[in-house]
């Protein structure tokens, strides 16, 4: 396969795997479009429970106040019947001071009554509100979750027919020193989503950085891969636009390539080392040569 057909394939595999880790981002953050409407939902039952807490609370107090009112009433009637049959004045005293007496007690309870009765009627229309609340919240966190799922499904879907396609460019780079340009490729384009770009007069068009000429000359004849040594990114030669002139600056403008070595390799080894990856010391050359 020719070189001009490897920078092909390779152009032809960025976009394979741009669109790749894009959908792979999207399925690693699908849940957290869900959280915030998850998190209110929790809410909404936290808030639900206290609330009905203090409504049985309130309601106990209630049914205290009614049998207390209804205790004092009693006392009330009580004393009235018996003022028909009494004989002397000390009873009917007696009896007068329980009527009072039962008769405030009896406005008294009935005042706190109406007043929790009003608390409770309040608290039990926001409870039904909270109910109304969190039942259109679950529904449409699980709409939510539903629709989240089909999308998830999709994703994977493309990423398989994506995978297939990968696998199938990948495989035409048969040679070991191919497959490690293709594992360098690959973790270039998930921190920069582009992998291989051009070189127009002498600039490389991915960090638009100015080239030595020599090295320049060199990823225009073609004949081998290399890698830009500001940004990483494999290059290959596009020609000026009808009447622009190439322009190359010279090595003494811009430092020899042989500077940019050792910071190329330690890239790729501090990346290894951080991934747990081992490979062999002559993984990092710049450059391979291949035979058309």
């Amino acid at each position: 396969m020719a070189m001009t057909e490897k920078f092909e394939k390779l152009k032809a595999l960025q976009d394979i795997l741009t669109e790749k880790y894009a959908l792979e981002e999207k399925i690693e953050e699908s849940p957290k479009r869900l959280v915030s409407q998850d998190e209110l939902l929790t809410r909404l039952k936290k808030e639900y429970i206290e609330k009905n807490a203090v409504y049985e609370d309130v309601r106990t107090k209630v049914e205290h106040l009614k049998a207390e009112l209804a205790e004092a009433e009693a006392s009330r009637e009580s004393g009235e019947k018996g003022m028909d049959t009494i004989t002397t004045h000390r009873e009917y005293e007696a009896l007068d001071k329980q009527i009072t007496e039962a008769t405030e007690r009896e406005n008294s309870v009935r005042k706190d009554l109406q007043k929790e009765e009003k608390k409770l009627a309040e608290l039990k229309e926001e409870l039904q509100i909270d109910e109304a609340m969190i039942s259109s919240q679950e529904t449409e966190l699980n709409a939510g979750k539903d629709t989240l799922s089909a999308e998830v499904t999709a994703y994977k879907t493309q990423l398989e027919d994506l995978s297939k396609k990968e696998s199938e460019i990948e495989a035409e780079f048969g040679t070991s020193e191919e497959q490690e340009i293709v594992y360098k490729f690959r973790r270039i384009i998930k921190r920069n989503s582009e992998g291989i770009v051009a070189v127009k007069n002498g600039e490389c068009m991915g960090c638009h950085m100015a080239l030595p000429a020599q090295f320049a000359n060199e990823v225009h004849e073609g004949d081998k891969f290399l890698f830009c040594p500001y940004c990483s990114r494999i290059l290959f030669y596009q020609a000026s636009e009808e009447g622009e002139e190439e322009s190359y600056f010279t090595a003494d403008d811009t430092g020899s390539l042989s500077d940019f070595d050792d910071e190329f390799a330690d890239e790729f080894e501090d990346e290894d080392d951080e991934n747990g990856d081992v490979s062999d010391g002559d993984s990092d050359e710049k450059s391979i040569d291949y035979d058309d």
